[in-house]
């Protein structure tokens, strides 16, 4: 078993790795095609750190671990409104829009209860349908009302983030001269993007098999193995990326983030599961559904009370998650 949980905490490393690099690389790829930072913002960013959530959860269903499967979806989304979320108000107070409060989280809650509803009954070929045809109409309803409400703070903060390279310089936003720089600066994220895909993949296929074995030799449900270590996980890139937006002042991107991973998750990763392994949720996981979902609404309500989450509230999120361990006992 040493051998698998060494080959697991590699698969971690590398997709935290991978990942992040997708993220970044996909970036500014899309602002280089000029296409609006707020839909660079909601969607790219967004589907860049849920990448690791459905795909680890696509590669489990497909090998039969339905459980390891829903448990990282289930975990993941109640890990980034608790542990992350609390990390970033602890760092320094979330302050948020009030445009992204009205139209980024609530429509990423209503996915979360959708998906809630849908894998209580079964996610199947046909559920999965209805999750993938939701997720097309929230990319539409974001991105639509994102060009209408002009969320400039979103728009510089996506902007800032693309832009650093996190050494105090600015990423060129036109070619540089020299024939290198000129064709690294052409090529570079876009290879960049495509290699932290493949990494993602690796890292995916890496962690659910040697997850799968750990779980096997000690006994315990795959549920417990998602919700926990593959879930805890897969949600480093949404750590990495809050906590480098967080430092920078840049709460709306930290906020659109994690809400819009949810919803990448909840309704892109259930749509994979249904489709790659259709049948029975795991037995147990309805109190981790319901707990994920009140987790959505908690985190909504103490960001709409003021448009601020403070310090003692994100120690509080923290509480939230730790006490979400004794429900696996159950």
């Amino acid at each position: 078993m040493t051998i698998s949980v060494l080959l697991a905490v590699a698969g971690l490393l590398l997709l935290t790795v991978a990942a992040d690099h997708l993220v970044l690389g996909s970036s500014r790829v899309a602002a280089r095609f000029r296409i609006s930072p707020v839909v660079v913002g909601v969607v790219v960013i967004g589907l860049g750190t849920s990448a690791p959530e459905f795909l680890v959860s696509g590669v489990a269903a497909a090998r039969g671990d339905t459980g390891i499967a829903l448990g990282n979806i289930t975990g993941s989304n109640i890990l980034n409104l608790t542990l992350i979320l609390g990390v970033a108000a602890i760092i320094a107070n979330v302050t948020v829009a009030s445009t992204v409060i009205r139209r980024e989280v609530p429509v990423a809650v209503a996915a979360v209860v959708l998906f809630a509803l849908l894998a209580r009954i079964g996610l199947t070929v046909a559920t999965a349908l209805v999750l993938l045809v939701a997720a097309v109409g929230a990319l539409w309803l974001l991105v639509q009302g994102a060009g209408q409400g002009g969320n400039i703070e979103l728009v510089e903060e996506t902007v800032a983030y693309v832009e650093d390279r996190g050494d105090g310089t600015a990423e060129p936003v036109t070619p540089p001269p020299g024939r290198v720089r000129r064709w690294m600066w052409a090529w570079g994220e876009p290879i960049r993007a495509l290699l932290g895909l493949g990494g993602v993949l690796a890292g995916a296929q890496l962690l659910v098999v040697n997850a799968s074995s750990i779980a096997t030799a000690l006994g315990v449900p795959p549920l417990i193995i998602g919700f926990t270590l593959v879930a805890l996980g897969t949600s480093l890139p949404e750590l990495a990326t809050t906590v480098q937006a967080q430092r920078r002042g840049e709460s709306d991107l930290v906020v659109g983030n994690l809400f819009g991973s949810n919803l990448f998750n909840s309704l892109l990763g259930g749509a994979v599961v249904g489709f790659a392994a259709p049948g029975a949720v795991p037995a147990g996981s309805g109190i981790l559904l319901l707990v994920m979902v009140l987790t959505g609404f908690v985190a909504w309500a103490l960001l709409g009370r003021g448009l601020v989450l403070t310090r003692g509230e994100g120690v509080v999120l923290l509480g939230a998650y730790l006490a979400t361990m004794p429900l696996l006992l159950l």
